[in-house]
């Protein structure tokens, strides 16, 4: 297919094994951005700071399968590449904190 990464059924297949062993940490993220919502002002930069340490566990988890298996093919940096824009459109919550690692 034109304009698909080489990679793309495997980190299809990779994102969702982190979706299916990782549902503790998914809903940790999503409980804690429903607390951020509905906290009161005062409390809002705490339970946000709370919700973004939530998101950089998850994250830390995709970059370390990423970088894993970045290791094993010809071309890293364009798995890498492909890696993060496949987070970023199924996973959004995550796409900054990925390009960042």
């Amino acid at each position: 297919m034109f304009g698909r990464s080489p990679f793309a059924k495997l980190i299809d297949t990779q994102l969702d094994v982190f979706l299916r062993e990782n549902r503790v940490v998914l809903a940790d993220v999503e409980q804690r951005l429903e607390a951020y919502n509905r906290a009161a002002r005062d409390d809002a930069e705490e339970l946000y700071g709370d919700y973004v340490d939530a998101v950089e566990t998850g994250t830390e988890i995709l970059a370390d399968m990423r970088d894993h298996y970045a290791q094993t093919v010809d071309d890293p940096e364009a798995y890498v590449r492909a890696f993060n824009r496949a987070v970023a459109k199924r996973l959004p919550e995550y796409a900054l904190e990925i390009e960042n690692r």
